[in-house]
């Protein structure tokens, strides 16, 4: 198991990468841990692994604090970073070898844990390839076996897919899969389709805070309250889609007013759901509702939504919005208007 609790880093000039992050991943799957580039993702698994050390908060790793601990911590880690770092000259066996080596395994047992390590992430029938001859799909399993030498009980993986081919990236996953079946695995990916197929829980951070956490079925059927930086839990249980011509003032202000209505933005989405169906030119709004409003989205709230935009405009479409992971990651991080263009360190 990893446990963070009120994680932060802070760097020099005051910039804070990390502002009391918490989340924990359990064995027995797979965790998307996800985020927009210098969200804190890279830097919550350096800390994580031993190169970097908190300013303040907890983490644990299988119950071994990485601040108190950190040795402890990382003998129970194995963590495969985004940029592979592999011996290109040298052979698959001769690169574990050297591994088991610097991790102190013992001798009687290096054989057989590469071995292990080989057969379960398929190199068996590559053992003696030369490392920098291998394609980027076979590297990838190497820094995976290299991470799973030490038999660990967590893994942290940061863009294992990076570059790989449909065929190359299937395969990963599905290995990842299986990885995941008796140990605690956090995968960080910018791929969301693939956070969809291995992930059974996800934390998506923006900006060194949560700002949701849940099932990725919750997530994108938006029963889960985001965590944002006020600590607003108001969040809704449904969004229905609006397409409609009018003042754009009027139409805003009506369809905020109606009862169990959390929150109207004008979504000025391109690529959403719900574009093919409506005309060029509708103004297009995506409407939130308390999640007492009622479990159907099609009733009484849609009526009444209905009216409000008749009674200014002219109503194109209304439909509950049809959502994505993809789409309610960019809904979650999306810079705002008056943000800074520094991006905090990864």
């Amino acid at each position: 198991m990893i446990e963070v609790e009120a994680l932060s880093k802070s760097f020099s000039f005051g910039t804070k990468a990390l502002d009391g992050i918490s989340f924990t991943a359990r064995p027995g799957g797979v965790l998307g841990f996800l985020g927009p580039n210098g969200a804190g993702k890279t830097t919550t698994m350096r800390i994580l692994s031993g190169y970097l050390r908190p300013t303040g908060g907890r983490a644990r790793v299988c119950g071994c604090d990485v601040a108190l601990d950190s040795l402890g911590a990382r003998r129970q880690l194995g963590y495969l970073p985004e940029q592979v770092p592999l011996y290109g000259e040298m052979r698959v066996r001769e690169y574990l070898r050297f591994r088991a080596d610097l991790r102190g395994l013992p001798t009687r047992e290096r054989k057989t844990a590469i071995a292990a390590v080989l057969d379960e992430v398929g190199l068996a029938g590559e053992s003696e390839r030369i490392i920098g001859q291998l394609s980027k799909g076979y590297r990838q399993r190497v820094g995976l076996a290299d991470a799973l030498l030490h038999r660990p009980a967590a893994l942290i993986l940061d863009e294992p897919t990076d570059g790989l081919d449909p065929n190359q990236r299937r395969e990963v996953l599905d290995l990842i899969t299986r990885l995941s079946r008796d140990r605690t695995v956090v995968l960080s990916t910018h791929v969301l389709p693939e956070v969809e197929t291995v992930c059974e829980r996800v934390v998506i951070v923006d900006r060194g805070k949560v700002v949701a956490s849940g099932t990725t079925a919750e997530l994108i059927a938006g029963r889960v309250a985001p965590r944002l930086a006020d600590d607003h839990r108001g969040a809704s249980r449904f969004a229905i889609e609006i397409a409609c011509r009018g003042d754009r003032a009027a139409l805003l202000a009506a369809l905020s007013a109606v009862p169990g209505v959390a929150s109207v933005e004008e979504d000025n989405d391109p690529d959403g759901p719900d574009r093919k169906h409506a005309p060029d030119g509708a103004i297009h709004f995506l409407v939130q509702l308390h999640p007492d409003a009622g479990p159907d989205p099609t009733g009484a709230a849609c009526e009444a939504l209905s009216r409000a935009v008749l009674t200014h405009g002219e109503l194109r479409l209304l439909t509950p919005a049809r959502s994505s992971l993809e789409a309610v990651f960019r809904r979650l991080t999306a810079a705002p208007a008056n943000a800074t263009k520094g991006a905090l360190p990864r």
